[in-house]
């Protein structure tokens, strides 16, 4: 199994910045995307930020801009910069990571916990 792991969040003010980490551990073969989503109450979840396996980042459109992601394929972990947050991105930020535990079979995507953001004066 994988094991997800996130870390960070809190309360901020708006103009302000915070940083999330992810860490995934486990019988991990190889790891093809790793990205932040985020889910509000009543709403479907929505992407933030991915990393793709060849290095390509995308990123919503919503927080182009202001949010960087990084990778690092040694560790298994990827952070989330969120700077110029604003009050809309409040939410809870889950962390996907689509990987294969054994060779030749397809990936399954693996969640962490969540954890809360809030942006607030």
């Amino acid at each position: 199994q994988v094991q997800v792991v996130e870390s960070g969040g809190g309360l901020v003010q708006p103009g302000g910045s915070l940083r999330l980490s992810c860490a995934a551990s486990g019988s991990i073969f190889s790891i093809e995307t790793m990205g932040w989503y985020r889910q509000g109450p009543g709403v479907r979840r929505e992407l933030v930020a991915v990393s793709l396996s060849g290095g390509a980042l995308n990123y919503g459109d919503s927080v182009k801009g202001r949010f960087t992601v990084s990778r690092d394929n040694v560790k298994n972990t990827i952070t989330l910069q969120m700077n110029s947050l604003k009050p809309e991105d409040t939410s809870v930020y889950y962390c996907g990571i689509n990987a294969r535990t054994r060779p030749r079979t397809p990936p399954t995507t693996y969640w962490g916990q969540g954890t809360q953001v809030t942006v607030s004066s």
